[in-house]
């Protein structure tokens, strides 16, 4: 490809259709318009990095005339001669072009040679993964694009990491997205949660940090390696942060991995300090295993607990976030996900039950807009997965969105999506920002229920409408559930809700007769048909759920596409059966989760396929673009005698991808408990361009950057009882 053609690929989104008040000569600040119109899309270290590649030497009265000939894309040559002399003269700006801070003028511009501000130093930037999702609105996006539908086949391994000797035995699963800053990568390894840092562009290991906690390690609730880590700079100083499985805040010095001394107590924060601790336990079910977000120079930690399908009581510690100086480690704020007595919210918990029930924590990552100054909120159920009982009323705030002042901790607006949730159906992954290409600021929770709801993000108001729908009541001793629950208008479902016999396996009529009969003890129903005794008086043994506990979606979330409006989406179709059973001796709660097999069809799943799927969401319309499985069909079901002679469709596999956006693909893995591939879509349409043999599974969610002129694809892979992290990249540089 020409330069001239590089820059129109990588500024044909750039370029919206917008008034710029700018005229020629007239001093404008020095990244508006690129701020206002591209910023969504794109990072000032890209444009550097594009020109230094393809345009050293020539002149910027080219650059204006290219971008007046070819765009925007859908309408070339309808900004007026202003705007694209204001655009030509922030690009050559942002990318480091030694220029006046003023907007140019033609004439101008054909006198500037395109040099950078060091015409000695021609080396070729690094472009970061700086935060957990990519950013810090969780949109999991490079805009690097090295990697191209023409040669996304000729990835090949760049070098492997093993995790196999961290912590006293190997981890089986590394579910760590790296971090890549400053040409450092850094990440979580080990039972323990070591923290490591490599080369990017090697995998040579340069520090390795170990918490080594002793007795808290030992009773933590929430061990292993966890999903990553936050980074924080004023400057002056380069910070790592991490939450140790003994809830511990952490502070490292990047650079070397040593903790910083003026943070906490000689690097530390106790976690456990202060917390609203259940009534009668002495335990601290408590932890995380995500890291802390963090905003300007606020540290924000979420919280989360055990399992609580068979809670031992239905009081625990409650799950409250907290703020902390990232320079000093003090305590800025704290926000009650369940309320105190005289708190907004309270009277939602009848029977004062707001004052013993726990959990209800964030243990999910959150996101953030700095220029809001908002903090979103993903917040998860209260004490009792499938029983709330012990909790009647709505229960504010668990199971809501809730968008905070990240500097003072004061709520600004909440949605509750689910009212005294018994389903487990926690709000499960980071609260996606987009940016619509009308210029509409949103925010989407994905569910684990498979339904997103939209929102102005700063407002909360909704973007379609969401009605209040009257669903199916409890008949479990003792329970309390809600009338309705909130069913977004726009978009549509994006995977299977409820279960009835229109979900069976049905690939021959033999599968689907023993489908029949494998149910027929159970009760079913439409979404939010609550769970029933494992013993119930018209002679079911529990309800069939579907989407199950585990999503729907979950942690992984989704990826958004800037430049067009669309959200991809990894959704899994799994049936979970709730039963509830008396607690007795496991529990003072009156019912908890019963046990039971999972059900299938003579070794086949118990529903039809897909069992796992991708969709793409038109965040402008709210309609579906398309949706396709996951992964092929899997070589145990192809090769099942029962199915010999029939032609499957490719039916996914039960698991949830993880993704990653560029300009032009769309990478999935298969996520835990899928193959060892990696798989490069065309965004618009699903269609695979490539297929990419790993190392083991994808369990961690991908990741992108650029290091000495070089784009890598890594991610966290795992296989036979143990996990590393794959880099993969272009056989060359990586330039076309």
């Amino acid at each position: 490809m020409t330069g001239h053609g590089l820059l129109t690929a990588l500024l044909l989104s750039l370029l919206l259709v917008m008034p710029v008040a700018a005229q020629t000569g007239t001093p404008v600040p020095p990244a508006d318009t690129f701020q206002n119109a591209c910023a969504r899309c794109h990072i000032p270290i890209e444009l550097e990095y594009r020109l230094r590649r393809d345009w050293l030497g020539r002149r910027a009265g080219e650059l204006y005339q290219q971008l007046k000939t070819s765009m925007p894309a859908d309408n070339p040559g309808s900004l007026s001669a202003a705007q694209y002399l204001e655009l030509s003269t922030q690009v050559l700006r942002l990318a480091g072009v030694a220029v006046p801070q003023r907007v140019l003028t033609l004439a101008e511009l054909d006198d500037v040679i395109i040099r950078m501000a060091d015409p000695a130093d021609q080396a070729v930037p690094s472009v970061p993964w700086q935060h957990y999702n990519g950013d810090l609105a969780a949109r999991r996006y490079s805009p690097l694009d090295q990697i191209t539908a023409d040669n996304a086949g000729q990835l090949q391994e760049a070098w492997f990491f093993s995790t196999a000797n961290f912590g006293p035995r190997a981890e089986a699963l590394n579910l760590t997205s790296p971090l890549m800053v400053n040409d450092t990568l850094y990440l979580t390894a080990g039972v323990q949660r070591d923290i490591v840092a490599l080369d990017p562009g090697s995998g040579q290991l340069l520090w390795l940090w170990r918490p080594q906690e002793g007795e808290r390690f030992d009773k933590a609730p929430r061990k292993g390696s966890g999903k990553g880590l936050a980074y924080w700079s004023d400057g002056a100083q380069e910070v790592i942060f991490t939450v140790t499985p003994g809830y511990f805040l952490v502070a490292l010095n990047a650079r070397t991995g040593l903790p910083v001394e003026s943070f906490g107590a000689g690097g530390w924060v106790d976690l456990q300090a202060g917390l609203r601790t259940g009534p009668g336990r002495e335990d601290l079910d408590i932890g995380l295993s995500f890291p802390p977000l963090v905003v300007d120079d606020v540290v924000i930690v979420g919280a989360s607990h055990l399992i609580s399908m068979r809670p031992v009581s239905a009081a625990n510690v409650k799950g409250d976030i907290r703020a902390y100086d990232a320079h000093s480690g003090e305590l800025l704020w704290t926000f009650h996900t369940i309320p105190a007595p005289g708190e907004e919210g309270y009277d939602s918990w009848l029977e004062n039950s707001a004052d013993y029930t726990g959990n209800a924590g964030v243990w999910a990552p959150m996101s953030a807009d700095p220029e809001l100054g908002l903090v979103y909120l993903p917040v998860e159920a209260a004490t009792g997965d499938h029983y709330g009982g012990d909790r009647p009323g709505a229960n504010l705030f668990a199971n809501s969105l809730v968008a905070l002042d990240y500097r003072s901790g004061e709520k600004k607006w909440h949605y509750q999506i689910i009212h005294h949730d018994i389903w487990d159906w926690d709000n499960p992954s980071a609260p996606i920002l987009a940016d619509l290409p009308d210029g509409r600021k949103v925010v989407v929770q994905l569910t684990k229920q498979a339904m997103a709801y939209v929102f102005d993000r700063e407002t909360g108001v909704p973007v379609w409408n969401i009605e209040e729908k009257p669903v199916p009541q409890s008949d479990v001793p003792g329970e309390w559930s809600s009338p309705t629950q909130p069913i977004p208008s726009r978009p549509a479902p994006y995977d299977r809700q409820g279960f009835s016999e229109s979900d069976l396996n049905d690939f021959t009529p033999e599968l689907l007769a023993k489908a029949k009969a494998v149910i027929k003890p159970y009760r079913g129903g439409p979404l939010y048909t609550p769970p029933s005794l494992a013993q119930a008086p018209d002679g079911t043994i529990g309800t069939l759920s579907m989407p199950s506990a585990t999503g729907g979606s979950n942690w992984e979330g989704g990826a958004y596409d800037p430049e067009s409006g669309i959200l991809y989406v990894p959704s899994r179709t799994a049936v979970s059966i709730m039963a509830m059973v008396p607690g007795g001796e496991a529990s003072t709660v009156r019912y908890i989760q019963g046990g039971g097999a999972a059900l299938n069809v003579d070794g086949l799943p118990l529903v039809k396929p897909p069992w796992g799927r991708i969709t793409a969401i038109d965040l402008n319309s709210g309609e579906q673009l398309w949706q396709i499985a996951n992964a092929d069909t899997p070589p145990e079901v192809a090769r099942h005698p029962a199915l010999a002679g029939i032609t499957l469709p490719r039916t996914g596999v039960p698991t949830r991808a993880g993704l990653l956006l560029t300009p032009t693909l769309l990478f999935a893995g298969e996520g835990i408990g899928g193959g060892p591939v990696l798989r490069a879509h065309d965004k618009k349409t699903g269609e695979i361009i490539a297929e990419l043999s790993l190392p083991g599974t994808q369990t961690g969610t991908p990741v992108s950057y650029l290091y000495r002129g070089r784009q890598y694809l890594v991610m966290a892979v795992s296989a036979g009882g143990s996990s590393g992290l794959v880099a993969l990249a272009l056989p060359d540089s990586g330039t076309p």
